[in-house]
């Protein structure tokens, strides 16, 4: 797989029937590893070990409802009291990031109402903070810390 922007980590691997699956501490089971998976599973371990999050505050891949259409989100990131402080949205690396990839992110935020917006491809990071008051987002240089 290729080598992403973020540091280095270690992952589990399996192989069977000529697929490679890799291990998601948080689904707790091997899932096939696909460019798009490589990038959550780096996001994951960023998040649990350079930001310090608690492994039990983070869901991953969940269906949430939106206009009567079944979304699936890459990544949460729960506060102590249940509300969403972080929405995660993963893309593969050949996937460039652009104002679809915002809106799309922006889109499942009317629901889950987040504090905080996470988009990447693994090569290319962005962390945006809500402003609910004026229905815009507020780029940020990184992640704050989980409090």
């Amino acid at each position: 797989m290729q080598n992403l922007n973020f540091p280095t980590y270690s992952f589990r691997f399996k192989n069977s029937e000529n697929k490679v699956s890799i291990f998601d501490e948080i689904r707790k089971k091997f899932i096939l590893l696909t460019p798009e998976e490589w990038v959550r599973q780096h996001v994951i371990q960023f998040l649990l070990q350079d930001k310090k999050y608690p492994k039990s505050y983070i869901n991953v891949e969940k269906s949430i409802k939106i206009n009567d259409l079944s979304k699936r989100y890459d990544g949460v990131v729960f506060q102590p009291n249940g509300e969403i402080f972080l929405l995660i949205e993963c893309k593969a690396p050949e996937v460039p990031i652009s104002q679809q990839t915002f809106d799309q992110i922006a889109r499942y935020n009317l629901v889950l109402k987040a504090k905080y917006l996470m988009v990447t491809n693994g090569l290319n990071h962005y962390f945006c903070q809500m402003d609910f008051e004026n229905e815009k987002y507020v780029f940020l240089k990184e992640l704050p810390d989980f409090n």
